[in-house]
């Protein structure tokens, strides 16, 4: 037995020694604002404690080093204290997904402790431990700075008197996330609650010839083992295409060591995977495909359809090979881009319940609708019967799109009676969820002898994985933004989706234009150093504008923002010797002949106080914030009196929470919504309005679906997208050839939110940074072969000065003139940082990542 302190309370420990400071507190104590993000890696800082006065990763800390010490988590700390520090991240917009906060605010405590006016320089150092993914860790930093400077007796920020549309109102549950009262998750608890466990394929193509479960459901704990038989609806799930078999039976073929052969559901999660582990199966291995160049020709079919998912083609302007032929300068070259993990602090979980007629399901994903429609499919129910409510996630960055573990909570919960708890660890996680698509693009673009861009000859092929996702979609999007943010006379552009035995690769962040705009923008410089031309000039002279083509053929009308953007940027750019220079352009909405929807629904409770119902995932962006601002906008009601809620009970139906469309589409629809509130409030105050609900939509029909054969769509004009947003950024490299500063210039359209955009905006870069420098995912015959550390993620004291520029050119659908800005952050980067790398010694980069980062220790 051994004694120490916790929260200053003396506390007895007989169990193993051995065992996790963080298993500790968190399932014997329920103390839950140390988050588990690495597994047990030390990776991510996200379970930051405090033992005798130092930090301490409580993920890798064992229980034995705690004897006859003190640990202090956010729990313990005095309420002032800890009121001082959450404020001070609220107030400076460090908290985004907020999933790693807590373990800042800890690190943040004991920093300011030791030295309570630590330099910048001590602040990053004091970071090494900690990992965020979503802000870019320039908003952390203020934080750190401002928290120190409330500690010493200075004042919080005033709130912004602007709580409306370009204030900065602080987002919605800001202080509750970061001092880890706002519940995950994984941090949920039920009466009777049970613990899910999955068992994957060893192998990513095998014959799965025997699933032995007899030792594994005779475990201490367990409650039952799940096969493939006991899925009584669809077994097969897809966002588009259902082609994702959630368990994977006797006799079947696996695809990816993605697969699910079975599953657990025992008494503790411990127990629940020792069973998982015990499982034997019985394989007969195959030689994976994992070319995506060779899959194609293969005999080897992922799929009895064969290995094309989808082809995109935009063929215009003419005989595309005779006008590079006839052009005065041309550039050409193969380039390559890696695989990607989105890398999200918070795993993958989900919670299910039964109800009398159905069942309930808390989820993390990306679209509580979709997930709706998915999970009744395999429980063989009615949609009405399948309640999902969602709970803001700790990152998505389109990862959490595909359902992972929510089908198997339900179908757990629904068999055993009660309530079940999935969650992915991160070695799972990295192993399941649909990654970035690695792309080989083979580009020719030409010019005249006065530098306006002629034709763009550009053949893109996506490695897709094992699964469909929305692969098919990213490599449309590729096809559609090939030319970049240029016009392009002529254009021919193929790309296709292919499937390999790979993980599967979906959306994340940029959804496969970051991949096109490194190989547009490369050969951009190309043209201008065989042409002798300004690069800025040039980009200027080519760039989008009203009256303009993008790739897909569609001419833009008002609000192109390219222009503009290179203009804020002009002057540094002139000012900087061998800036590296990119432009950028990111379709909002879908588009492409699919609808982009959203209902949202105004509750007036008695308080008075309004409830707003939509159908968006808040993930760290911030949709939750922007509804109440929009909201005070309209009505004038104090957003202190505003929940947000996201329910499939209420039908405020909404799709996926991507195409940065939320903003836009959910800021219509409130709009409407409010008209009749504005109304009724004329001759009654707000508390007489109790119990009315106030409904609004907003729906885009008109975009237009590419043709299979390329040409534009007969009897109208091509509409890809009903809005794009656009940016221009600038890579400075200090006096080593590393990158000292990035300049952003970003066209919103109409900022709504001017710390929400900075932070999307910084984030993104920094994410952009690691796509153009450092960030891989290795596989091994198929599989991800990595730990957290091992991806190259960038980390406080990696990130250079980032300046955020705000560009507004008004968008003509968008509410109050704004455009998403969630993707558009990271699209230019890579490609600026690989001009600026050329333009210091000459070396034109063909493939990404540039330079690999050291595994961090």
């Amino acid at each position: 037995m051994i004694r120490f302190q916790l929260n200053g309370r003396d506390v007895e420990y007989a169990g193993d020694l051995s065992r996790s400071l963080l298993d500790f507190l968190r399932q014997d104590k329920g103390i839950l604002s140390p988050k588990d993000g690495c597994s047990g890696q030390g990776a991510c800082g996200a379970c930051l404690v405090e033992l005798n006065g130092r930090p301490a990763l409580a993920c890798v800390t064992l229980m034995k080093k705690t004897a006859g010490g003190r640990v202090v988590t956010l729990e313990g700390l005095p309420d002032g204290l800890r009121l001082a520090l959450g404020r001070a991240f609220a107030e400076k917009g460090a908290v985004q997904c907020g999933f790693c906060t807590p373990g800042f605010l800890m690190r943040t405590k004991i920093l300011l402790q030791e030295n309570p006016s630590p330099t910048r320089a001590q602040i990053l150092d004091a970071l090494k431990l900690n990992l965020c993914r979503c802000t870019g860790y320039v908003k952390i930093v203020e934080a750190i700075e401002h928290a120190g400077q409330v500690l010493a007796g200075g004042r919080h920020a005033a709130p912004d008197p602007n709580q409306g549309i370009g204030g900065r109102q602080e987002k919605y549950e800001a202080w509750e996330t970061a001092v880890g009262r706002r519940p995950f998750v994984a941090d949920m608890r039920l009466p009777g609650m049970a613990f899910g466990a999955l068992r994957f394929s060893d192998h990513a193509r095998a014959v799965v010839r025997r699933i032995d479960a007899g030792r594994a459901a005779r475990m201490p704990g367990v409650l039952r083992v799940f096969l493939a038989a006991d899925v009584p609806g669809e077994r097969h799930t897809g966002l588009i295409v259902a082609d994702w078999p959630l368990l994977v039976a006797e006799g079947e073929t696996t695809r990816t060591g993605a697969d699910v052969l079975a599953g657990v559901a025992a008494e503790s999660e411990a127990q629940a995977r020792a069973a998982a582990a015990a499982i034997e199966v019985e394989y007969e291995v195959l030689e994976p495909l994992t070319d995506v160049l060779q899959a194609e020709a293969s005999p080897v079919r992922v799929h009895a359809g064969g290995n094309l998912l989808e082809k995109t083609v935009f063929r215009r302007g003419g005989d595309v090979d005779s006008i590079l032929a006839a052009s005065a300068f041309t550039a050409s070259g193969t380039f390559r881009t890696q695989m990607i993990e989105h890398a999200f602090l918070e795993t993958e979980a989900a919670l299910a319940l039964p109800e009398e007629d159905g069942v309930r399901l808390y989820s993390q994903g990306q679209g509580v609708y979709e997930d709706r429609r998915q999970v009744a499919a395999l429980l063989n129910l009615a949609e009405e019967r399948v309640r999902v409510i969602q709970v803001a996630n700790g990152g998505g960055f389109g990862g959490k799109e595909d359902i992972t573990v929510q089908g198997h909570a339900a179908l757990f919960a629904r068999l055993l009676g009660r309530p079940v708890l999935v969650r992915l660890s991160r070695p799972e996680s990295l192993r399941m969820h649909p990654k970035r698509h690695p792309f080989v693009m083979e580009y020719a673009l030409g010019c005249d002898r006065q530098g306006r861009l002629t034709a763009l000859k550009a053949r893109i092929v996506g490695d897709t994985g094992a699964y469909a996702s929305v692969g098919g979609k990213v490599l449309e999007r590729a096809a559609g933004h090939a030319a970049g943010a240029y016009h392009v006379p002529a254009a021919d552009i193929e790309a296709r989706a292919v499937y390999t035995n790979n993980v599967p690769c979906g959306a994340m962040r940029g959804f496969g234009v970051n991949q096109v705009t490194f190989a547009m923008e490369s050969c951009i410089d190309m043209l201008c150093a065989q042409g002798g031309f300004d690069r800025w000039q040039f980009r200027y002279d080519n760039a989008l504008d009203e009256g303009r083509l993008t790739a897909s053929g569609q001419v833009l009308g008002r609000g192109v923002g390219v222009r503009a953007c290179l203009l804020a940027l002009k002057d540094r750019f002139y000012a900087e010797k061998d800036a590296g220079l990119a432009c950028g352009i990111k379709n909002t909405g879908i588009g492409n002949g699919i609808a982009d929807e959203s209902r949202v629904k105004i509750e007036v409770l008695p308080g008075p106080r309004l409830v707003i119902h939509h159908g968006w995932t808040e993930m760290g962006q911030g949709v939750h914030t922007v509804a109440r601002q929009v909201v005070h906008q309209e009505t004038g009601i104090d957003p202190q009196r505003m929940e947000v809620r996201v329910d499939t009970a209420r039908e405020a139906r909404s799709g996926m929470t991507t195409a940065s469309r939320a903003t836009s589409l959910v800021g219509n629809a409130l709009v409407a919504a409010c008209a009749a509130l504005k109304r009724d409030l004329q001759g009654k105050g707000l508390a007489e309005l109790a119990g009315r609900v106030y409904e609004g939509a907003w729906r885009c029909d008109w975009t237009t679906a590419p043709r299979a054969d390329g040409a534009p769509p007969g009897g109208g004009p091509v509409v890809t997208h009903y809005s794009y947003g656009y940016a221009a950024q600038l890579a400075i490299l200090d006096g080593r050839g590393d990158v000292a500063a990035v300049v952003a210039a970003h066209d919103a359209g109409r900022i709504v939110n001017p710390t929400l955009f900075e932070g999307q905006i910084q984030g993104a870069v920094v994410m952009g940074l690691g796509y153009a420098l450092s960030e891989d995912l290795p596989l091994r015959d198929g599989i991800p072969d990595a730990r957290l550390a091992d991806l190259g993620l960038l980390r406080a004291a990696d990130v250079p000065r980032i300046e955020v520029i705000g560009v507004e050119v008004a968008d003509e659908h968008g509410p109050y003139g704004a455009k998403g800005v969630g993707e558009i952050g990271l699209v230019p980067t890579a490609a600026a940082v690989a001009n600026a790398l050329c333009l210091r010694d000459g070396r034109r980069r063909f493939r990404l990542p540039l330079r690999r980062k050291e595994k961090h220790p």
